[in-house]
Formats: structure tokens, sequence, C-alpha cells
């Protein structure tokens, strides 16, 4: 299984590598979004600058994850099929979104500091939880994509699986970050980042258990 596992997480980062001209896209949507905030409102407070930085990860995570089994051809599928087990199929997908989202993430954090500045308290600890919302995020938008994917290619299927998913989370992750904005404490911070955790498992297992599923039809 961890063979397989491996095998599949390479093929995905080959391909990535291949396509760069996709990958090139989101990099560039992320720059450009970014100077167009900082023409538009220059250098925002802290809480305006953590709501930027949220939404702009949701339209990167749309750009680069949510493709990640849409892209895939039915009979590919079947190709795979007869080689590996979906839930190894399902965690390889998902263990690449989340490599791959962090990387968007850490560049999006670099062009928010370099142009939007630096409005945090505290810099690690919202580094970490920005670590935690591209794992969040990768994982809902890998399993809606699979979901998708298997109902037909039906990009917008997606769109309404995900609304409900995506909105607790970004709710989740900017209360979280509130607390690297100032030096005020939080309450309740670690049972809501408890919540977070749990949520990503929970979709993870529904995924494991949901997709052998969709992978018989």
């Amino acid at each position: 299984m961890s063979s397989a596992f491996l095998t599949l997480v390479r093929k995905d980062a080959i391909l990535e590598w291949r396509q760069k001209h996709t990958l090139y896209g989101v990099v560039l949507y992320i720059g450009s979004t970014v100077f167009a905030v900082y023409m538009m409102a220059g250098q925002p407070e802290a809480s305006v600058w953590n709501i930027l930085f949220w939404l702009t990860q949701l339209f990167v995570v749309i750009n680069s994850v949510a493709r990640s089994f849409l892209q895939e051809p039915a009979q590919r599928f079947r190709y795979y099929y007869s080689l590996v087990r979906p839930t190894t199929f399902l965690l390889a997908k998902m263990c690449y979104s989340v490599v791959l989202q962090m990387l968007m993430t850490g560049i999006s954090l670099a062009l928010f500091a370099l142009m939007l500045g630096w409005p945090l308290e505290k810099g690690l600890l919202f580094c970490a939880v920005a670590g935690l919302g591209s794992l969040s995020l990768s994982v809902v938008f890998t399993f809606l994509s699979a979901v998708a994917a298997r109902a037909g290619q039906n990009a917008a299927l997606m769109a309404i699986l995900g609304f409900p998913l995506v909105t607790p989370v970004l709710l989740i992750l900017s209360k979280l970050a509130t607390k690297a904005l100032s030096a005020a404490i939080v309450t309740g911070w670690w049972q809501l980042a408890g919540i977070m955790l749990g949520l990503d498992v929970l979709i993870v297992v529904m995924g494991l258990i949901l997709f052998p599923f969709l992978w018989h039809e």
C-alpha cells in the first residue's frame, strides 16, 4: 500500500510539473489579486488583512486543488481501478493536494507581507493557522472533487456541495487567526482548533467510506 501511495503522489507531482502553465497560472492569480488589493486599499488594517487573506486562499484552492479529480479522464479511472485500492487513491490525492496548497499558502503569505504589510502580533501563530487552513481546505475540496468527478465530471455539483462545507471552515479559520492579530486573549481558541481538526478527520473518514462506492460505479 505504501509503495502504491508514494507512486500515486509522485505521479501527480510529475503531471503538475509537466503542466507548469497551470501552476504558474495559480501563482499569477495570487500575485495579481494581491497587487490589485494593494492598488485599491494600500495596506489595510489587521482585521481586513485577515479577511482578504482567507478569501484569497479560498479562490486559490478552487483553482489549484479542486481540479485534482476533475482532470482525470473516465478511462484512466478504469485503469487505476485495476491497480490500486480506492482508499489508497483518495489518500494519495489528498496528500498531494495538501502539499500543493501549503506551497500556494506560503507564496500568498510572502506576497501579502511584501505588498500589504504584516500587521500581526504573532506571526508564527498565524503561519500555523495558515498551515491548518491549507490542510482543511485541501481535504474539503479534494473530497468534493472526488464526488463531482464520479458523478459525471459535474463541476456544478462541487460548487453546490462546497458552500455548506466551506463556509464554517472559513469562519473557524478566520476566528482562529484573530489571536495572531493582537495580544488580546481569545477565549475558546483551543476548542475551535479541536473542532477544526475534528472536521478534517470527519471529512477524511467520510471520503474513505463513500469513495469506494463511487469508485465501483
